[in-house]
């Protein structure tokens, strides 16, 4: 499996996971406890962190092919 079909697969498997929780859980306490990353106000800011990002990403297409070659340098680290 390619790796970026692996991580679409673990991300979709986690929220399709957070989902369950957040139909079956309706009291918040219980629903933090099962999702585990923070309150639930935290969860949901994060949420739409990454909705945002992801539409900028769609928009940017870093996939695809550079329009340019990149300057010598670009990519190495420490300079």
């Amino acid at each position: 499996m390619p790796q970026d079909a692996a991580y679409r697969k673990y991300t979709e498997q986690l929220i399709n996971e957070r989902l369950g929780h957040v139909k079956s859980e309706s009291d918040v306490e219980n629903l933090e406890k099962k999702i585990n990353c923070g309150q639930i106000e935290e969860v949901i800011a994060q949420a739409e962190s990454e909705l945002a990002l992801s539409r900028k990403m769609a928009a940017w297409k870093p996939w695809e092919p550079l329009i340019e070659e990149a300057p010598a340098n670009q990519w190495k680290w420490p300079i």
